[in-house]
């Protein structure tokens, strides 16, 4: 705690002062402060501080601390400091100072539109990760249980309780995924979050199989192929959902007067949606996400080796450069059409290799550090690397390849053969989260051991072509 307490000192110092932070949360590995005034802040000192692994300079001040810790410094300084936990100012809303609001805007400005809508996914689903962890290993040794169960292996019905609890935790999250978008969703864009949850249960509410009866649009045959059904559009039409809510919502209050607005804001705004989203939103949402699976089945998902091979390759290679430029969340709702359409999500563990890369090259690098004798970067790869093994990559990535240049290259170069190989053995997951090692119960039982294989390539590929393209000069030189 003492040392938790002098990393804060030190970041609340080089942001500015308890006075220019506005409000603290965190996501897994990163403590995300939202300044008042950007001006006021030292990144560079950020940087510098001995336990921060990396700053990212986006709407919040992401300071990276590494897995677990993140949760603890950020109650820490809630706690101590009485920062606000929000991790988002609602400008239309709140009565902070105007000078903040003006930043705020101001900080969204300079961004292109897809980095806004990238970040605002992001801002959905981060909160959602520790429950689709949980939940995907749940339903992962659920699954695993059963099989042993079915083949005579386990017996007796200590293994059969097990077996339903494991799936009775997991289905609790996975199977109302599309509730807890649809709370998230209204929470970034200003609707009631209650009335958010309610459109992403009525997205997968058995009443729209009625309706869709009713209206010709039902397929009893083959009900996937129907035009609306149950999950139709999955969490992109719930997105699309929510954001017309919000409009609808803030367009009553405008004209109910206060002493109606209780009762008739919330009935008319969730009327309207709710026939909007069955006549319009969940049958075209639909139609993009059965086309995007089509897309993907061709290239993540193809019967021709050679396909898999070059696709596996070229995602694993250009996912780290992905994640430095913001583009990763965009790979979220495709992790869940994934999921939802298709049983399980082929595409992360087959990105999860790029981390597995970063190892292989940062343990080439320390041999070659070795031999220059340069003891602080063979200290900065000892202490990332056991990390590193466990899919945090942040120390590895902004403490070794990133600034060194070459090395971030070609370890995307070589972490390209494990995902070749994932991807020709077809691993797939029961859900997302960090990669590495301690991915290996996300995985689809039968897939595991080609998961763990894929990363052993990609430890070797990372080694391998950073050890042919790196010389010891290009550390003394960097």
């Amino acid at each position: 705690m003492a040392r938790n307490a002098e990393l804060i000192r030190q970041i609340i110092e080089k942001i500015g002062g308890e006075s220019n932070i506005a409000s603290v949360t965190n996501c897994m590995t990163r403590l995300r402060i939202t300044p008042k005034n950007r001006d006021l802040i030292d990144f560079e000192g950020l940087k510098n501080i001995e336990d921060v692994m990396g700053v990212v300079d986006a709407d919040t001040v992401q300071v990276v601390v590494g897995p677990g810790k993140a949760r603890k410094v950020a109650d820490e300084m809630i706690e101590t400091y009485k920062f606000k936990a929000s991790p988002e100012l609602n400008i239309d809303e709140s009565n902070e100072d105007w000078k903040l609001n003006k930043q705020s805007v101001k900080s969204k400005q300079h961004k292109s539109k897809l980095k806004q809508a990238l970040e605002l996914i992001a801002n959905i689903f981060i909160p959602l990760i520790p429950a689709i962890i949980a939940a995907g290993i749940f339903q992962g040794f659920g699954s695993l249980l059963g099989q042993l169960i079915t083949q005579g292996t386990l017996s007796g019905d200590f293994w059969e309780g097990t077996r339903i609890i494991f799936s009775l935790i997991g289905t609790s999250f996975l199977g109302y995924f599309a509730i807890y978008t649809g709370i998230n969703s209204a929470k970034q864009f200003g609707a009631t979050e209650a009335l958010g949850g309610m459109v992403g249960a009525m997205s997968i509410a058995a009443p729209i199989v009625e309706f869709s009866t009713l209206l010709g649009l039902y397929d009893a045959e083959t009900p996937l192929n129907s035009i609306l059904t149950t999950g139709k559009g999955g969490i992109i039409g719930v997105i699309l959902g929510v954001y017309i809510l919000s409009r609808i919502e803030k367009a009553m209050r405008k004209v109910v007067p206060d002493v109606l607005d209780l009762i008739v804001t919330p009935v008319v705004s969730l009327l309207l949606t709710a026939i909007i989203m069955a006549l319009l939103v969940m049958p075209v949402s639909g139609f993009l996400s059965d086309w995007l699976v089509k897309f993907l089945n061709i290239f993540i998902a193809s019967n021709n080796p050679i396909i898999s091979v070059l696709s596996g390759y070229i995602l694993s290679a250009v996912f780290l450069p992905m994640v430095l430029l913001g583009l990763h969340h965009g790979l979220i709702p495709i992790y869940a059409i994934q999921l939802e359409q298709m049983g399980g999500v082929s595409l992360f563990p087959v990105l999860a290799m790029a981390g597995a890369g970063q190892v292989g090259a940062a343990i080439a690098i320390y041999l070659k550090a070795r031999q220059t004798k340069d003891e602080r970067l063979q200290k900065v790869i000892a202490g990332a690397l056991p990390a590193g093994f466990l899919g945090i990559g942040e120390p590895l990535i902004y403490g070794v390849t990133l600034p060194l240049g070459k090395p971030f290259i070609t370890a995307g170069l070589g972490a390209g053969f494990g995902g070749a190989y994932a991807m020709l053995m077809g691993v797939r997951a029961t859900a997302w989260g960090p990669s590495g090692l301690v991915a290996l119960p996300l995985m689809i039982p039968s897939t595991m051991i080609h998961y763990f294989i894929g990363l052993v390539i990609a430890y070797i590929g990372g080694f391998v072509v950073t050890s042919i393209m790196i010389k010891p000069e290009d550390l003394t030189n960097a």
